[in-house]
Formats: structure tokens, C-alpha cells, sequence
């Protein structure tokens, strides 16, 4: 959710709004196929009562392949198509991308949690929502160039 990020990714991308999708909740659980750490999941509970709060992007077709190669796609994300619920009362259909390689007992490294959060923040997300991913346990990274690779975005 980071615009950041997301747009270092894919360069057309466009906010829409904030959303809902129901039945789901967030969960680093997604095991990292580059460093072993937890990544995002948007985990569909089937409870009525979960909500995942996030924010609905369009982007540009010809961008769709470059944000799937970055985000891991057939490595273990898939995507699915679900029904967001936006902040304007209307619903809308959007692609996002779940896990299929998980682990609970895995922790997301420092920088990648700073995404989420940066995300959730500078989108406005409710404050329930971010105080849940502000008391998700991390872990530092070891490798400080990373670390500060990924967060030189955000100077």
C-alpha cells in the first residue's frame, strides 16, 4: 500500500479509494522466497466479522506482468479476483494476491513492516488497523544495505 513503493513498481499506478474486503484479515505468514521472512497475506477467514482494510489501485495493463514479477507471483502468491467494499457505499471487483506458501511461526524484517505501516498511514487506514500491524513482531534485518536500500524510497 505504500504509494512509494508501489509506484517505484509500477509507475501508472493511481489511487482509487480505500476498501474493505470482507471475510479476510492480514496475516505475515507468506514465506519469503528471497530472504525467508514473512510477507503479507490477504488470509480469507470466512468470517463475517474479519475485515482487511486496504487500498484499490488501478494500474496501467502493460505495467500488470512487471508488479507480478515484483511481488512474487507463481512463487508462492497467486492472485484471485475479490469484491472490495470502498469507502463510497459501491462495491468493486479487484485482483490482489494470496499466499500459498505459509508459515505462522515466521516474523516480517524490520523494513518490510515499515512498508505496511507507511502504507497504512499515508492512506489513512483506520487507526485499529494500523495500532494491528504496529504490534506485529519483527525482526532486524542482518543486512543493513538491504535495509537501507529498501526504506532509501522514503528520503
Amino acid at each position: 500500500m505504500s504509494i512509494r513503493r508501489l509506484l517505484a513498481r509500477v509507475p501508472s499506478a493511481k489511487k482509487a479509494d480505500v476498501g474493505i474486503l470482507e471475510k479476510h484479515q492480514l496475516k505475515f505468514h507468506k514465506i519469503s522466497k528471497k530472504d525467508g521472512s514473512a510477507k503479507c497475506d490477504a488470509y480469507k477467514t470466512g468470517n463475517p466479522e474479519h475485515k482487511l482494510y486496504g487500498v484499490v489501485f488501478f494500474i496501467a495493463e502493460d505495467e500488470k506482468p512487471e508488479l507480478d514479477r515484483n511481488e512474487g507471483l507463481g512463487y508462492g502468491y497467486e492472485q484471485k479476483i475479490v469484491e472490495i467494499l470502498l469507502n463510497t457505499g459501491k462495491t468493486i471487483d479487484a485482483f490482489t494476491y494470496y499466499a500459498t506458501s505459509i508459515s505462522p511461526e515466521l516474523k516480517p524484517l524490520d523494513w518490510y513492516k515499515e512498508h505496511v505501516l507507511r502504507g497504512a498511514r499515508e492512506n489513512d487506514l483506520p487507526v485499529e488497523h494500523i495500532r494491528s500491524i504496529e504490534i506485529i513482531e519483527h525482526i532486524e534485518d542482518s543486512d543493513p544495505d538491504r535495509r537501507d536500500n529498501e526504506l532509501s524510497i522514503y528520503r
